[in-house]
Formats: structure tokens, sequence, C-alpha cells
């Protein structure tokens, strides 16, 4: 059952986020401090779980973006976990539907991440050179738009995020 996280799955959240990442091929480098600058910030705007009889086997998160430094109803997919012996299963992927789903059901108009083109393209995801993040390559930096209007310019994700 995918929901939105409550304070009770605080605890749950970080122990399977530094669980997911520490077995990554790039290793844990602190998400779970991401999450909770962005708990504390008042910066997730959509924050859900994936909830297998109480015990809590993934998560994702969704905070606001900027472009050219302003607003723009954009936002940062970043992280996405899922503990260790329920990689593989279709969880990650379940979250990120329901959560574009809840996005655009928000008025977002569009979304952008850091990662695999080959695991996000199949969600819609790709690069746009309208679009930038310093210090990437092009390619791992991928913009799903809801509606036509793409902001063009360099964009900035929360400063939970740290450089």
């Amino acid at each position: 059952m995918i929901r939105k996280e409550t304070a009770a799955d605080h605890a749950a959240i970080r122990k399977l986020t530094i669980a997911a990442f520490e077995t990554s091929r790039f290793g844990y480098q602190g998400e779970a401090e991401i999450v909770e600058g962005l708990r504390t910030a008042g910066g997730l705007t959509l924050s859900l779980v994936d909830d297998r009889d109480g015990a809590i086997a993934g998560h994702i998160a969704f905070s606001p973006v900027t472009v050219e430094g302003r607003p723009c109803d954009w936002y940062g997919l970043a992280p996405v976990s899922v503990t260790p012996d329920h990689q593989g299963q279709g969880i990650g992927a379940g979250l990120i539907r329901e959560g574009l789903a809840q996005l655009k059901a928000l008025g977002a108009q569009g979304c952008v991440l850091l990662g695999d083109p080959a695991y996000y393209g199949r969600f819609g995801f790709q690069n746009d050179p309208r679009l930038t993040l310093a210090g990437v390559s092009p390619e791992y930096f991928q913009a799903l738009p809801f509606t036509q209007e793409v902001p063009k310019g360099a964009v900035a994700f929360h400063a939970a995020f740290g450089s």
C-alpha cells in the first residue's frame, strides 16, 4: 500500500534510506540527511512510503526546485529508496508512478531528477537541453514536463541537498 508518510514513519524511512544506498553503486552519500533536512525545512512537497503490513519497504520524496532562481511549480524527485531485500520487485517503480500522479494532481508543471537514463526513461524522463544542472553530465539530468510549457535555465534543488 502506497501512502503519505506520517511522523511514526520517520525512523523507518531513515533506516531504509541508509540501507538502500549503502548497497547502491555509488554507496551512501547522505540521502537520509537530505530527507530529514527537507522535512525540517518544510521542503517535502510529497513524501510517500510503500507500507507492507506495517513495515516500510520503500520511500520517495519530491521537493520544489527553482529555475534561474525563481519558483516554477517544478519538483525534484529524490531520493527514491527501497530496502535491499525488496529491491527488484517493482516497489520503486510503483512509488515513482504514484508520486508523479499525485504531483500532477497538485498542479505541478513538471519534475526533474538526477539518475540513470535507462531506468528513469521508462517513466518518460529524458534530458531536456532547456534545463540544466551545474556540474553534472546532461544525460543524467532528466526532466518530465506535465504541460507544454517548460522553463529554460539552470535548475537548483532545495538547500537540503547541499552543493
